[in-house]
Order: structure tokens, then C-alpha cells, then sequence
């Protein structure tokens, strides 16, 4: 009988092995100095091949430092994967912790956010951690192809119409930013209830429905940026950066030649109490300190009050 069990048993440890081959070796390799092999896929055509001061594209995915983590963040957005994984190094000890900290922090990830082309962008993003370094980082895009080729299509038409090469860079966004303000309206129901039956928070607001809250504009106005090839990324304010009760805000920064300006359409196409469209130039193309003559007036404004230590390309007032 013994002579019988003893080959079948061996046969059936066998067969379980080959059966559970994958997942015995990925076991071991988790477990053998923690060396595992990274799967780097080519980011796609909206992947960004420059670097920001907050934020860089990673060189091996491998992270020793919270910083490194923030940058495979960005990385894996920036790439427009809609799934990464990588692992926790043993000498990192706090990697895990890290990992917990950042993913759960919805104000970090908005703000690396801010860094990608808006059609990388998430919707949202889900991070799993396994108790032996494996993280696993999932990412739903805020955009569908349908949306991107519809505003494409406008994008593309409005650069035509609107680039002359016989024009600086001033002139030429000037009339884009003006067409946009001309076109749109600041969809004041979504910005009071949260709800609107417009997708004014994304690009494709502007483009079809002709309303936007400051999300459209800023991502509109990304997309144009990238398009015609400058440097640009967005600036969040956020609720922490406001003493009183405001949503934060959103706009656009962009380098002209050496120096970074801003961009804010929603500020220059202020809601009336007359029903009247205005049209204004007052956060077109600014620096720091015209930005903040323009915010001085009657009203305490606070929108503006980004965190210069995430978006360090207006650290300091001097070019």
C-alpha cells in the first residue's frame, strides 16, 4: 500500500506545484532579500517628460525616502497607467507607513495631481498594501475617449483660428483666453450645491455645455498649454489656506521664456449682479506680485493663497 500512496502522493505535490508555479516563485522573490523586478511600461502621449520642483518622474521605482514615494506617485499618474505596482525595500522601514500616510491623504494626491496633463488625471486612485512590501496602486481616469476626442477636436480648431505666427506668446494666448471667457459661463449651481447638470468641472464643460467652474477652465486651459508645447501645471488653493468658508480654488501656471506666470480664467470672467458678461485681463499672464495687487480691494481675498512649498516655481517673488 505504501509503495502505492507514496509515488501518488509525490505525483500530487507535483502537480500542485506546477498548477501553483506563478504565485510559489513570486512568493520567493518577495521573501529572497526582497529584490523584485519592476514591469515599466512607456507612458502615453500625454505623459509629461519634463520635472517640477515638488514633484520628478522616478528613476527605478524604488523608494528609500517619503519623497521618492511622492515621485513614483506622481510618476504612475503622470505615465497615465491605470495600474502600477512596486515594492517597499526592506531598508526602508517606514516605507509602509509612508505608503499608508500618502494614499490616504486626499489634499497630497490633489495636489500631485495638479502636476499631470488633465488627461491623465484621476478621479480617483486606490493604493493596497501587502504585508510583504508589495503595493499595488490603481488609478480611474477623470477623462473617457469620448470626452478627450470631442475636446481635441475644439482644441485643435481653436489653435487654428486663434495662433498666429506672426504673434508673441502674449497675443496669442490672450486671444484664446478671451474666446474661452467669451464662450463660457461660470456655472454658479454647481459651485452652490455641488450638482449641476453640466459637466463644468472638467474640460468637456466649457467645450460643449459653455459652463465652468474653475476646475473646467484650469483644465482647459492645461490642455491648450500642453498642446502648443509650453511648461504649465495647476495651482490648487485649498479649504486649509482660506480663513473663511470657500471651496478653494484652482487656476493655471505656465513658463513664458524664464519666467512663470499666472492664469486665471475664473478671475477674469467674473459673475455679475447685472446679468452683463465682463471680460477682464487683471490674472492674465502675472506674477506674484501682480496677482496680489489684483486681489487688494474691498473684498478679503484668499483664493490665491497657494502653498509655495508645493508649487516652488513661485517660492520666491524674484525671476
Amino acid at each position: 500500500m505504501k509503495r502505492i500512496l507514496i509515488p501518488l502522493f509525490c505525483y500530487i505535490l507535483i502537480i500542485l506545484i506546477l498548477v501553483n508555479i506563478n504565485s510559489i516563485t513570486d512568493f520567493l522573490a518577495k521573501r529572497i532579500g526582497n529584490h523584485n523586478v519592476l514591469t515599466i511600461s512607456p507612458g502615453n502621449e500625454w505623459t509629461k517628460d519634463y520635472d517640477f520642483k515638488y514633484v520628478k518622474n522616478s528613476v527605478d521605482y524604488i523608494p528609500y525616502s517619503y519623497n521618492d514615494l511622492i515621485e513614483i506617485y506622481y510618476s504612475v499618474i503622470n505615465q497615465g497607467w491605470a495600474e502600477f505596482t512596486f515594492y517597499c525595500p526592506e531598508e526602508y522601514t517606514d516605507c509602509i507607513k509612508d505608503v499608508h500616510k500618502i494614499s490616504k491623504d486626499e489634499l497630497v494626491l490633489t495636489h500631485i495631481n495638479n502636476f499631470v496633463h488633465p488627461y491623465n488625471s484621476f478621479d480617483t486612485i486606490q493604493t493596497s498594501i501587502t504585508e510583504t512590501g508589495e503595493v499595488n496602486v490603481t488609478v480611474e481616469f477623470l477623462y473617457n475617449e469620448n470626452e478627450i476626442k470631442t475636446i481635441n477636436k475644439y482644441v485643435d480648431d481653436l489653435i487654428k483660428e486663434k495662433v498666429k505666427a506672426d504673434s508673441d506668446d502674449f497675443e496669442n494666448l490672450k486671444r484664446i483666453h478671451d474666446y474661452i471667457i467669451n464662450n463660457t459661463k461660470y456655472d454658479v449651481e454647481r459651485n452652490d450645491t455641488g450638482d449641476s447638470q453640466y459637466k463644468s468641472f472638467i474640460a468637456y464643460g466649457p467645450v460643449v455645455d459653455g459652463y465652468a467652474t474653475c476646475n473646467g477652465y484650469a483644465d482647459l486651459m492645461a490642455i491648450i498649454l500642453s498642446k502648443l508645447n509650453y511648461k504649465n501645471y495647476k495651482i490648487a488653493t485649498t479649504k486649509e489656506e482660506i480663513s473663511y468658508e470657500s471651496n478653494g480654488h484652482i487656476w493655471n501656471a505656465v513658463l513664458i521664456g524664464d519666467k512663470w506666470l499666472h492664469l486665471d480664467l475664473t478671475w477674469d470672467d467674473p459673475v455679475s449682479t447685472d446679468g452683463k458678461d465682463y471680460l477682464y485681463h487683471k490674472y492674465f499672464l502675472v506674477t506674484n506680485e501682480e496677482m496680489a495687487k489684483a486681489d487688494t480691494g474691498n473684498v478679503n481675498v484668499e483664493e490665491h493663497n497657494f502653498n509655495k512649498a508645493i508649487y516652488q516655481e513661485f517660492l520666491t517673488t524674484n525671476y
